[in-house]
């Protein structure tokens, strides 16, 4: 059985209270009532395929968003309770009911651009930095004067590599999102959410060939990043408000000035044990930067490259 929406596969009798779910999901998560449906049925681990298809009778477990826990308990067709271990996953196949991150990490972002746009403090959800096309490049930086009327530079991640995406079987796949900040025209911090779907897996090397920094928006040729991981319970338009809340009153002195432990401090203490953790930081990243580099706590590393983007 693929990924599907837990109130299609519902029966009638019970689509009305799973809809009624959906919303109080929605509401609880910052989201507008239209981002569709958010509850799924998945399989919990790859490793339960083959069992499956030989017609072992699968379990049913609820996904769990406390990163202290060490065991679940999933029901057998005859109600019958099953403590699993959340770090290791079961030969028997189990399906897991959980909320599409990926949907909601999407939307969620989206509003976080809706709320730090009305501060000033990055673009609206529409012109958000998340393409992964091939774009023109330009070897010699243009002059600042005909950059602005010709195109803008922008940096581009190509190797993107996780040592530990932090999550168990449980939680299935990773939901990567990173922060890029830094000061922008006019004077205020700014945040850039960047959504980095690919990236589902810990210890795998991907090549995205994403733009993560958008330098026309920023006044200064340094910014920071901060690559997070949504752990299910997150509420965008919270965290987006605490954001704003910090960065609003940090000025611009005149000179560049790293955002990274700001963007940290503006997390509230308890989501870094049962909502967002936090996977990376990259401190001072230039505009000109290229090639391989390591993030801060050395749990992950990203090779970049400085394009020119070019008008028609």
């Amino acid at each position: 059985m693929p990924i599907s929406s837990l109130a299609t596969e519902a029966s009638s009798a019970a689509r009305p209270t799973l809809i009624d779910a959906e919303r109080q999901i929605a509401a609880a998560k910052g989201l507008g009532p239209n981002v569709g449906p958010l509850l799924q049925l998945r399989l919990g681990a790859d490793s339960m395929r083959a069992a499956l298809a030989a017609g072992v009778t699968p379990w049913v477990v609820a996904a769990v968003n406390d990163d202290g826990a060490e065991f679940v308990s999933a029901y057998d067709a005859n109600g019958q309770i099953h403590a699993l271990d959340v770090r290791s996953a079961p030969t028997r196949p189990v399906y897991v009911v959980d909320i599409d991150g990926s949907k909601a990490l999407a939307a969620g972002l989206d509003v976080m651009r809706e709320v730090l746009h009305r501060q000033g403090l990055s673009s609206p959800a529409s012109a958000g930095p998340d393409i992964r096309q091939e774009v023109p490049y330009r070897q010699a930086p243009p002059s600042p004067a005909s950059a602005a009327s010709r195109g803008f530079w922008i940096t581009r991640v190509t190797t993107v590599r996780v040592s530990d995406d932090e999550e168990p079987w449980i939680k299935g796949k990773a939901e990567i999102y990173t922060l890029i900040t830094g000061f922008g025209h006019n004077g205020k911090a700014r945040v850039d959410p960047v959504n980095m779907p690919y990236l589902d897996k810990g210890k795998t090397t991907y090549h995205p060939n994403q733009l993560l920094i958008n330098w026309s928006y920023y006044k200064y040729n340094l910014a920071d990043a901060v690559m997070m991981e949504d752990d299910g319970n997150t509420n965008y338009r919270d965290l987006a408000k605490a954001l704003s809340g910090l960065l609003l009153t940090i000025a611009d002195q005149g000179t560049y000035i790293p955002l990274t432990n700001a963007v940290l401090d503006a997390i509230p203490d308890n989501w870094w044990t049962d909502d967002d953790d936090f996977v990376e930081s990259w401190y001072s990243l230039a505009r000109n930067a290229s090639g391989g580099h390591h993030g801060a706590s050395g749990n992950a590393w990203m090779s970049l490259k400085p394009y020119f983007v070019e008008q028609f």
